[in-house]
């Protein structure tokens, strides 16, 4: 989540579980799946604290700070959280301060720790930041903090994600009729249950249409850098792949793609822009109308921690439009699945599900709860690859 930095360590599935019971949340959430982290947990409603700042009669216009991973021109995640923040802004009219490239370690709770004296709301956008975050939220009760993939809360202190999986699921489909040899690669980011959901849902959307196809994994253990991220694009390349996805933050696997004449999808935003003629789709977020409901609830004196977990549905996750070169009737199967999933006809996670060494994982008929997915450490039969522990 989106970033997220793998934190993770023996036995958080076990405390993701624990969350999830203790919050008595259900499996519809945007927040998404954090994951990166077993993420937002999911609307539970359950002991939610409700912070007012101010009645309706004496609204105070909140100050409002944005803390960043990486820089705005990264092209992905914290492009889009920035596009967010732009939204937010024109809707309520409040400008909001930035600190980009803040690093996931104590720098982080000193940057936080020095916003929090002179600002009301601190969106903090990266999983790696939990931690610091819910430190300084409790030396600053007045202040609200919101954290991004995260899965701890504190009175004054929520947390937000999203089911992206639903959007690599319609990606794989798109996957899956655009290959020729069915060789197709991902790009993994780092051997985390957000990005192994993602690889996942995104195989699974692939089998959907074309159950010959396999998929490849490689890890960068990146989030945004570019060299690494193209140096393992290329490897899946150089192993005969003939399209690509990936997870990180820059456009280096789509470039590397359109440099040998494959095609690819990359991450968080819109990335057609790169390499038009060598673009599928990806999965992309939409965080500005969320922010901006945030803003005006605490505003009004109505916000609370309530975890949320956005989805396709209210489009906090969104899909890319399709690359010129994908034919009309693979859009047409794109957009009768993405129709699907916006019924609640199609679950990405419902059974049979089979994992790479054939056990069950879901039976026929069932569906994965929310909480076992944000907690998932294994990959679907048709992935090729390992998860390192």
């Amino acid at each position: 989540m989106e970033h997220r930095k793998p934190l993770w360590m023996a036995g958080l599935a076990l405390l993701i579980m624990v969350v999830f019971a203790l919050a008595g949340c259900s499996s519809n959430g945007n927040g998404n799946s954090g994951t990166e982290t077993a993420n937002a947990t999911a609307n539970a409603t359950d002991g939610a604290t409700t912070v007012s700042n101010a009645t309706a009669s004496e609204k105070k216009t909140p100050r409002v700070a944005f803390v960043y991973i990486g820089p705005p021109g990264d092209g992905g995640w914290t492009f889009q959280h920035d596009e967010g923040r732009k939204y937010m802004e024109e809707q309520t009219g409040i400008k909001a301060d930035t600190v980009e490239n803040v690093p996931e370690s104590a720098d982080a709770e000193r940057v936080i720790t020095e916003l929090a004296q002179n600002h009301d709301i601190i969106f903090t956008t990266s999983f790696g930041y939990m931690d610091y975050t819910l430190n300084v939220a409790k030396k600053f009760p007045d202040v609200v903090f919101v954290h991004c993939a995260g899965y701890k809360t504190n009175d004054n202190m929520g947390t937000y994600f999203g089911k992206n999986y639903e959007a690599s699921y319609l990606s794989g489909i798109a996957a899956g009729k655009m290959t020729k040899n069915n060789q197709i690669g991902y790009v993994g980011a780092f051997p985390i249950p957000e990005v192994i959901y993602n690889i996942n849902a995104f195989t699974l959307g692939i089998q959907s249409v074309n159950p010959d196809a396999k998929v490849s994994v490689v890890w960068s253990n990146t989030w945004f850098d570019p060299t690494t991220e193209r140096q393992a694009a290329v490897s899946l390349l150089d192993q005969g792949a003939d399209v690509l996805m990936a997870y990180q933050d820059s456009p280096a696997t789509i470039q590397a793609a359109a440099e040998r004449g494959a095609m690819a999808g990359g991450n968080d935003s819109d990335m057609s822009r790169y390499a038009p003629e060598a673009y599928l789709t990806n999965p992309t977020w939409n965080w500005g109308p969320y922010y901006t409901k945030v803003v005006k609830a605490v505003q009004d004196g109505t916000w609370t921690n309530e975890p949320y977990m956005g989805d396709l549905k209210d489009g906090m996750v969104g899909l890319a439009s399709l690359g010129q070169n994908v034919p009309d009737d693979v859009k047409q199967l794109v957009e009768d699945a993405k129709a699907k999933i916006l019924s609640g006809e199609l679950n990405v996670f419902n059974g049979s599900i089979i994992d790479q060494t054939g056990a069950e994982k879901l039976t026929a008929g069932e569906t994965m709860e929310l909480a076992d997915i944000l907690a998932m450490n294994w990959f679907v039969k048709g992935v090729e690859g390992t998860i390192p522990q």
